[in-house]
């Protein structure tokens, strides 16, 4: 199975931007999807965005265009880059690492943003 930490979080002014990593330990090779999720209070998680290792890539329709996922798979490390961000982006944000045989979570990091 894989460990996945996640780092990047913070408070930002609407209209900024956030890189969140996520970084995986263990056995990488046999990752077949990452995705990151958010959860705001009150709300239940969400999908944001997910990376296939055939190369297929989706966002939520709240995202689109304004986020973007990419891996470096030489440091087995998955990024979202956040542009644009808007209050109602605000919550704690999970990696999500799928295989055949397991599905595992970060502990998430905090994004928050003000207008």
């Amino acid at each position: 199975q894989v460990q996945l930490v996640e780092s990047g979080g913070g408070l930002v002014q609407a209209g900024g931007s956030l890189r969140l990593s996520c970084s995986a330990s263990g056995s990488t090779s046999s990752i077949s999807a990452v995705a990151w999720h958010r959860q705001a209070p009150g709300d239940s998680r969400e999908l944001v965005a997910q990376f296939r290792n055939d190369g297929h890539i989706e966002y939520s329709d709240a995202v689109r265009g304004r986020f973007a996922i990419s891996r470096n798979s030489a440091r087995n490390r998955y990024y979202l880059q956040m542009n644009n961000l808007k209050p109602e982006d605000t919550g704690v944000y999970y990696c999500n690492a799928r295989a055949s045989y397991y599905n595992k979570w970060g502990q998430g990091t905090q994004v928050t943003v003000y207008s």
